[in-house]
C-alpha cells in the first residue's frame, strides 16, 4: 500500500483537520501527521501549495496523490479503502448516507456566526465569555433544533452505527456545549459522547501550545 500523510494545523485547532484524523484512525490504517504552521505562513510556501493546490490543511498525500478539503479526504479514504476490508466512514443505506453528507456539507458552509462566535480557540484556550449574538443565538437555534430532530432514543450516534457525521456534528455541538451555550441534554449527551470517542480523544491530547500565538 502507498504511505499516508495527513498535514495538519501545528495547534491542533482545525475541525475539518481532525475530520481527516479520525478518517484515518477510524479506519485503521498506518499514516504519518505532518504539521504545518500556519501563523508563519507555511500553507503558502510553494512546495506545499503547488501540492495542495488550494494551500489549505488538512492535506493527504497517498503516494503521489495529494488532496485537501476534509469531506473529499473523508470520500476518497471510504472509497480506497472500502468496507468489509476496513471499517465504515459512512452509513451503508444510501438515504442515511445522503443524511450524513448534508450535515458535514451544512456546518461547513452555513451557521457562520457560531463559528465566528465559539471558534475553536475557544474551546482549546479562553472561553467565549459572552453571549452570543443575535445572528449567533439564531444559528444555535437551528443546529440544536436539527440535533434534536435527527436523534432518535437514547443512542449516542445519529444512525444505528458511528459515522464521519458524527464526529463533524457533535465537534460543532461542542463549540455551544463548552461556552455555555443553551443546549438540550438530549443533544448535549450526544455531543459529549462523541467528543469521548477514542479517536476523537487521540486528537484532543496532541500536544498543543500553552498559549496560542495570537
Amino acid at each position: 500500500m502507498d504511505s499516508l500523510t495527513l498535514h495538519v494545523d501545528g495547534l491542533y485547532l482545525s475541525p475539518y483537520a481532525l475530520s481527516a484524523f479520525v478518517a484515518l484512525e477510524e479506519k485503521q490504517l498506518p499514516y504519518t501527521l505532518v504539521t504545518v504552521q500556519l501563523d508563519r505562513g507555511e500553507q503558502r510556501e510553494p512546495g506545499f501549495a503547488q501540492r495542495s493546490l488550494t494551500g489549505r490543511v488538512p492535506m493527504l498525500v497517498h503516494g503521489d496523490y495529494a488532496l485537501t478539503e476534509s469531506q473529499a479526504i473523508g470520500e476518497y479514504l471510504a472509497e480506497t479503502f472500502p468496507h468489509p476490508g476496513h471499517p465504515r466512514l459512512f452509513p451503508a443505506d444510501l438515504r442515511e448516507r445522503g443524511r450524513a453528507r448534508q450535515l458535514m456539507a451544512w456546518i461547513r458552509s452555513d451557521l457562520g456566526p457560531i463559528r465566528e462566535e465559539r471558534s475553536t480557540h475557544t474551546m482549546f484556550y479562553a472561553r467565549a465569555g459572552r453571549p452570543l449574538s443575535e445572528a449567533g443565538e439564531a444559528a444555535r437555534a437551528r443546529v440544536v433544533a436539527a440535533a434534536d430532530a435527527l436523534l432518535t432514543g437514547d443512542r449516542p450516534t445519529l444512525f444505528a452505527s458511528w459515522c464521519l457525521a458524527d464526529t463533524d456534528f457533535g465537534f460543532f455541538l461542542m463549540r455551544l456545549v463548552l461556552n455555555g451555550d443553551p443546549v438540550p441534554a438530549k443533544v448535549r449527551a450526544y455531543a459529549e459522547a462523541q467528543w469521548q470517542r477514542p479517536s476523537v480523544q487521540k486528537w484532543m491530547a496532541l500536544p498543543r501550545p500553552a498559549h496560542a500565538p495570537w
